[in-house]
């Protein structure tokens, strides 16, 4: 079973009918005990990086991801939900940034382009041995953000360029996460999700 976890920020519905798509049984929870003993945790998000992190603490999403990771369990953030499991998050509070999960040690930032948001369709560098871009690594994906991390973190890194280069998807053992939308992706984010939910 694969349990998004609810926590009063993402795009549920749509996330919930496309890993339904991976023939695993989807909930959309924010029940501690089912979004841990899921085969996989999906962390999705929109907003601000604050806000997300309130509302992660508010369901002890935190504690859920921390206490997943430590028990080989599988987890995938997606966008803002990509963002705070970075070490800080600049948005809103550049001279304080807020605190996030901290999983990755590195600043999530504003993302240095002429025009923001990055918004729209926008190709992806994978790495060779990738398994979340295996067989899909010359597609596009779908981005809506203004902030992203920068710097290089986890086993394997993809890389997308607007204004500057920053991390589009991170894959580090038991944690993934991208910062683009596979569940408005199209065909190429089915075919990433179905990666996914096969190496559960």
């Amino acid at each position: 079973m694969i349990a998004i976890l609810d926590y009063g920020s993402g795009n549920l519905r749509s996330a919930e009918r496309a890993f339904a798509t991976s023939g695993h049984d989807v909930v959309v929870t924010s029940d501690a005990n089912i979004a841990f003993e899921a085969d996989g945790l999906v962390v999705p998000g929109v907003g601000a990086f604050a806000a997300c992190m309130k509302g992660l603490q508010a369901v002890n999403g935190e504690e859920i991801i921390r206490k997943r990771i430590s028990s080989e369990r599988a987890v995938l953030g997606i966008c803002i939900g990509m963002q705070i499991l970075f070490s800080l998050g600049e948005e809103h509070s550049q001279d304080v940034p807020h605190k996030g999960v901290g999983i990755w040690d590195a600043t999530v930032s504003k993302i240095n382009a002429p025009i923001l948001p990055h918004m729209g369709w926008n190709s992806v560098e994978t790495a060779s041995d990738s398994v979340l871009f295996k067989g899909i690594d010359s597609q596009s994906f779908y981005f809506v953000h203004s902030y992203a991390a920068k710097k290089s973190v986890g086993l394997r890194q993809a890389w997308t360029t607007h204004g500057e280069r920053f991390l589009s998807a991170v894959e580090d053992d038991y944690v993934s996460a991208t910062q683009f939308h596979p569940e408005k992706s199209g065909a190429a984010g089915l075919a990433l999700i179905k990666n996914w939910s096969n190496s559960l």
